[in-house]
């Protein structure tokens, strides 16, 4: 690793983080999902979803 290593103690991926980022990806069906990560640590999801029309 880089410069800071996080501390092995801390769980970095847990399964609520899991849980939140699989529910996002089922919830669209042509879009993005984007994790905002700050100090290592996931803050933030950001689900942006693309309506087609035809």
């Amino acid at each position: 690793m880089s410069g800071k290593e996080h501390p092995r103690s801390e769980e970095l991926w847990t399964r609520d983080l899991e849980a939140r980022l699989r529910s996002a990806i089922k919830e669209i069906r042509y879009g993005s999902v984007t994790l905002v990560i700050q100090d290592g640590h996931v803050v933030q999801i950001d689900k942006s979803e693309k309506v087609r029309l035809k």
